[in-house]
């Protein structure tokens, strides 16, 4: 991002021709997929950047192409609107895709379930929903320049669905599986770590695999042979039930530390947002896991800001009466 007070946005401003009236719709889709805002009739905005600059490049050239005129100017504010409100438009813009996925997430999360006279929709339906709901929320967060609000909620709803699609675990049946070797492993997530994510890698570093590395893929990419997958669908480790990831790994590797189990308390409402569990410190968990979240684009340094917070959480935890 360039320096404060320098240039910050680069700015493409059209005139189409009213005819081939299918050019303005094919634009407007096009400026959308870029997640571009409109600042004024015609004025559009995308932060300042090579990449920004090439997209827009693309579209003066089908708009003049199609009869049209544009040109692509960077440009900062310094009257009228500002910068602060330009990053408010990306914001909003964002947010309400968020909110939209929400409500397609929650929907197809009730299909999932019987009720009443009404069958469960098909578990190779649901899952086949789940991914076309997981690639729109990664092309989503590929243009969620700022951190809109809202994508954690779409998270933990599609990590709930994820978890039903998990074969039911019937009442004094044995933990699951714990693997012959789990030391020294690969462990594979998706990128983008927020809340269960970046509290699983913790408890494997810490407690489970200490010489544990970590990779970060696209939700549909596969694990290499001898890499355990955690938090992702169809993984080694992820939701089961009504259970986190960190939840899940306490009980499959059998760390009965009250401490641990606390945590995974707090990281489950967190993630989940059921307020299952209540604790006074899960908001303020919550609210600092997403300023690590804003503050670090990174998923290393996520995950090791994360973990200096989680070690002394868990020393405080541990040593409280």
């Amino acid at each position: 991002m360039p320096q404060e007070g320098g240039l910050r946005w680069l700015v493409l401003i059209h005139q189409i021709p009213p005819q081939p009236s299918y050019l303005r719709v094919k634009v407007g889709r096009r400026l959308q997929a870029l997640g571009a805002v409109a600042v004024k009739n015609s004025v559009y905005v995308l932060p300042l950047g090579e990449g920004a600059l090439e997209d827009f490049q693309w579209v003066r050239r089908e708009i003049v192409a199609g009869g049209g005129d544009a040109s692509v100017c960077e440009a900062r504010f310094v009257e009228g609107l500002s910068d602060a409100s330009v990053e408010e438009l990306f914001a909003a813009a964002r947010g309400a895709d968020y909110e939209a996925l929400a409500r397609e997430a929650r929907a197809l999360q009730a299909s999932a379930v019987p009720k009443g006279r009404r069958k469960a929709t098909p578990p190779e339906k649901v899952a086949a929903g789940l991914g076309r709901l997981r690639k729109r929320v990664e092309e989503v967060a590929a243009i969620d320049f700022f951190g809109a609000p809202g994508r954690d909620t779409v998270e933990a709803l599609l990590s709930g669905i994820e978890g039903l699609l998990q074969p039911p675990r019937s009442e004094g049946a044995a933990a699951g599986p714990r693997p012959p070797e789990a030391r020294g492993r690969t462990w594979v997530t998706r990128a983008g770590v927020r809340v269960d994510r970046i509290a699983s890698a913790w408890l494997i570093r810490r407690f489970i695999d200490p010489e544990a590395r970590f990779r970060f893929v696209a939700g549909a990419e596969e694990a290499a042979p001898g890499e355990l997958r955690f938090d992702m669908f169809e993984a080694e480790f992820t939701h089961e039930g009504e259970d986190c990831t960190f939840e899940v790994l306490l009980r499959r590797f059998a760390l009965q530390d009250r401490a641990l189990v606390r945590l995974g308390e707090i990281v489950h409402d967190v993630d989940l947002k059921d307020g299952r569990f209540g604790h006074p410190e899960t908001a303020g968990f919550d609210h600092l896991v997403a300023g690590l979240a804003l503050r670090h684009a990174d998923d290393e340094a996520r995950l090791r800001d994360g973990g200096a917070l989680l070690d002394a959480l868990y020393e405080y935890f541990r040593k409280a009466r």
